[in-house]
């Protein structure tokens, strides 16, 4: 029998390529999901397990049913605006159903624990590319509570020996290229499906968050990472932990930024078609530039981020896109 792997969010769009990249290298993924932002039909690798994080009796009974090997921790909210409207949301979901999962873990004996944090621990570091060592300063609940989820990892390792891989990465683009699973969010806040949706008629226009920012062209810059090299990098956490080695975090990008215009841009190229647009207010809460180092995860983990150009995120994303929607 494979080892299995509790992946929370795993009918989510990163989870449910992670769930394939597991089964892939021999894993049997078990997804454990609320399926209040991801779908069932994106659940193909392995089992589901339908449960909240605030649950912890049904987390006690998936520990205890399935007897995971590690956890690779995807589930919370992430949506920057509601962040700055609904604090409480975030610290109650990310944080409480976080410290849920991690004592259960704990309890269960699982001590190999894979978490998907974030960039948005920084803040806004204009300028700077980010590594493991930038000072963290978020600039919202959403980043704030995934700095207090890696906190309280840190506390549970030195506790109870619980062993930890965080990885740290701001914007995620493209699909699975073979378009089993896709990005699909409802409603939908990322810039690559909101800009396709705008190119096939799906919205009326791209709404630009921001015009004014001090970068060349006004608009907010990310760094990108293709889905496929981001969930390869978790795997490879997962082998960094279940080789016997120490807790450790990774940042993962590509140290290349991307505006908004630029991102529009190569769409109209990759698809041909021109990009309805408005400009919109400044969100708050979004920073003006973050761009992410991978210099440790390339030396100590061996990862290479090879797909995450703009033409192949957008490429992969295309396709899915008319091909690939789940059902509501």
């Amino acid at each position: 029998m494979s080892d299995r792997v509790l992946v929370t969010g795993g009918a989510g769009y990163i989870g449910s390529h992670a769930c394939k990249v597991l089964a892939r290298a021999g894993y049997e993924p078990v997804v454990l999901d609320n399926l209040s932002t991801g779908w069932r039909e994106a659940v193909k690798f392995g089992p589901l397990v339908e449960a909240d994080l605030m649950d912890r009796a049904a987390l006690d009974a998936a520990f205890a049913e399935y007897r995971p090997v590690a956890v690779l921790h995807f589930a919370a909210l992430s949506q920057v605006g509601e962040a700055m409207a609904e604090p409480g949301r975030y610290w109650r979901n990310n944080v409480g159903g976080s410290l849920n999962l991690i004592e259960a873990a704990v309890a269960a004996g699982c001590l190999d624990f894979v978490f998907s944090s974030t960039c948005a621990t920084y803040g806004d570091r204009d300028g700077e590319v980010l590594d493991e060592d930038t000072p963290q300063a978020p600039l919202n609940a959403y980043g704030a509570s995934k700095r207090a989820i890696e906190d309280m990892l840190v506390d549970f390792g030195a506790a109870h020996g619980l062993r930890h891989v965080i990885f740290r990465y701001f914007n995620v683009g493209g699909a699975d290229p073979e378009a089993e699973v896709g990005e699909f969010h409802r409603p939908e806040t990322h810039l690559i499906p909101l800009i396709l949706d705008a190119v096939d008629g799906r919205r009326a226009a791209l709404t630009i968050h921001g015009t004014d920012y001090p970068t060349p062209d006004g608009t907010c810059i990310r760094d990108y990472v293709h889905v496929m090299d981001l969930v390869d990098a978790h795997v490879a956490g997962l082998e960094w932990l279940r080789a016997g080695k120490g807790s450790r975090v990774f940042c993962l990008g590509t140290g290349d930024g991307f505006s908004v215009r630029e991102v529009v841009e190569a769409t109209r190229h990759v698809t041909n078609r021109a990009v309805p647009m408005q400009d919109g207010p400044r969100r708050g809460g979004d920073a003006v530039k973050l761009v992410c180092g991978s210099q440790r995860a390339r030396d100590e983990l061996g990862w290479r981020p090879a797909r995450s150009t703009m033409k192949q995120m957008i490429g992969d994303a295309w396709r899915w896109h008319q091909n690939g929607h789940y059902e509501a």
